[in-house]
């Protein structure tokens, strides 16, 4: 049977900004539209990332055990797009704070069932390369409707960029329903070894898994310094560019996504001879210079040239990411399962980033959060520089190695 990854593409292409580009563009529709202060926006941001943490690990199960992967998707974009347009019709507090938490729950989803799906179609053999491409084309994905969504905020009014992504959500149950489900291994899509047992292993062998844990923990504080700084700056922005603040938002998003591009390009290409470690230690070392120059200058130019530094860190982990918990999960069954609840760990980071760097700003100002957030980012460089290991090293597969008996030697 033929399989094409075509499909495949356009599902990234589409989704690049219906699990998690609404964000900054959202902050700046609350603020310059509906006068929320920096604490309000915080608070609705850290809603959807609480709802999309408690989520994950559940899905994360759920998507190992089900054959149904590609009505998860379905489903989870339908609720995307109710849940946009609820906030473009009816933006009160606590429409937006409930929608937020239907869409943050549907949020966790998307990562974990994409992954699978990929894992199941192109094997472990093929992964990092397919990871890589799934990475280039969601940041296509992200560039093009960032070119939209500031077009349409520029042009109509701020609130478009709602109705474009339950637009994009639509096609992008076009384009998973292309995908043929004979097409899914479903052992290979929940990471089993189809020369052991295919059952999974129990629960515990990923907690036994110290590079699992030392990875997460890394991971978390990098998404809890990485996660407000955009819709920071999109705030940021938004005070002295009345009229043009989603257009510099957009040029903020495509400006990093072009670098995304090329760099999760380079990690499916690489990876696997270039060792994990190095490539992810270059991604993190990139973030606390970040947040330093967004302190040095209130240029809205200068503030967009530096989203490269996004581009850099931001396409090395997401396409890293998904590798190395392959990596540490393979021939346990519960690579949806870790990678859910790894999500949800940094997912916990990430939401308590914008409540906390929101109040930061109120109470000191931004440059005080960007700061704040720097020395979070320099915390993660260092614990994953001193305690991670190597993942690419087949020397360190401790969960595969440890948790599944030998096959005995055949008789005679």
């Amino acid at each position: 049977m033929v399989k094409s990854q075509r499909p495949l593409d356009w599902l990234n292409f589409f989704l690049a900004d219906v699990k998690d580009g609404l964000g900054p563009f959202l902050a700046i529709y609350l603020l310059s539209s509906r006068h929320w202060d920096p604490g309000e926006i915080g608070v609705i941001m850290m809603i959807a990332g609480i709802a999309t943490v408690a989520a994950r690990a559940p899905f994360g199960t759920l998507i190992d055990w089900t054959r149904w992967k590609r009505a998860l998707v379905v489903i989870a974009a339908v609720t995307v797009a109710v849940g946009a347009v609820a906030m473009s019709l009816f933006p009160n507090f606590w429409v937006v704070a409930a929608a937020q938490a239907v869409i943050g729950s549907a949020d966790a989803v998307f990562p974990a069932a994409v992954g699978a799906i990929s894992l199941g179609i192109v094997g472990p053999e093929l992964f990092t390369r397919r990871v890589g491409r799934n990475e280039a084309f969601n940041h296509a994905g992200n560039a093009f409707t960032a070119i939209a969504a500031g077009v349409a905020g520029w042009i109509l009014a701020p609130r478009a960029v709602l109705w474009l992504v339950a637009a994009l959500a639509a096609t992008s149950i076009l384009a998973v329903l292309a995908i043929n489900s004979r097409w899914i291994d479903h052992d290979l899509a929940r990471g089993s070894d189809k020369n052991r047992d295919r059952q999974a292993s129990r629960l515990r062998v990923i907690f036994e898994c110290k590079p699992l844990l030392i990875f997460t923990a890394s991971t978390t504080l990098f998404h809890f310094a990485n996660a407000a700084m955009l819709p920071l700056l999109g705030e940021n922005l938004a005070q002295s560019n009345k009229g043009v603040e989603t257009l510099f938002m957009a040029a903020c998003i495509i400006t990093a996504q072009i670098v995304m591009a090329p760099m999760a390009i380079l990690v499916g290409h690489k990876a696997d001879s270039w060792g994990r470690k190095p490539i992810l230690l270059a991604g993190f070392a990139v973030l606390p210079i970040r947040g330093v120059l967004y302190t040095l200058t209130q240029n809205p130019y200068a503030l967009v040239s530096i989203q490269v530094l996004d581009g850099i860190g931001a396409g090395i982990f997401g396409a890293l990411f998904f590798i190395v918990i392959a990596d540490l999960t393979r021939g346990t069954g519960r690579y949806n399962l870790a990678q859910g609840a790894a999500s949800a760990s940094w997912g916990l980071g990430a939401a308590l980033s914008n409540s906390i760097a929101g109040f930061i700003v109120d109470k000191a100002g931004f440059s005080a959060a960007f700061l704040s957030l720097a020395g979070c980012a320099l915390a993660a460089l260092l614990l994953l520089w001193i305690a991670m290991p190597e993942t690419g090293d087949p020397k360190v597969m401790p969960v595969a190695k440890r948790n599944h008996p030998k096959t005995p030697a055949p008789a005679g």
